[in-house]
């Protein structure tokens, strides 16, 4: 599969936006943060994503070295993205895929990563 649209946000619907993601990239994360949540995740260049609505709907966490913003609806409490710098020092959007429209998960195949380690 290759990089592809989606439309995707919160579950009550106040965060919405659109992203370029390749779902055959798709992480899943075993770090404090990722772990807990069951996210799975992939990675969009910050140009390629756009918020549609909820700004004002975002609250923010920030742990360990403060390098991602992740944020999540304040009203239902959904993490459907972060903002970090990648490895490379790119500006990047972590999206959780779960939270993207029309997906169903169990068809994906995420790679394990190891984000304890780090």
């Amino acid at each position: 599969m290759a990089k592809q649209v989606f439309g995707g946000g919160c579950q009550c619907g106040a965060v919405r936006y659109e992203t370029t993601v390749d779902l055959d990239q798709a992480i899943s994360c075993n770090c404090s943060r990722c772990g807990r949540l069951g996210l799975i995740l992939s990675f969009s260049p910050v140009e390629e994503f756009q918020l549609q609505s909820g700004e004002d709907a975002l609250g923010e966490y920030q742990f360990n070295q403060h390098r991602i913003r992740h944020r999540f609806c304040k009203t239902c409490g959904v993490q459907s993205f972060a903002i970090g710098t990648g490895p490379d020092g790119r500006q990047m959007a972590a999206i959780n895929v779960r939270c993207l429209d029309g997906i169903d998960v169990h068809t994906l195949h995420p790679k394990q990563v190891d984000g304890r380690s780090f």
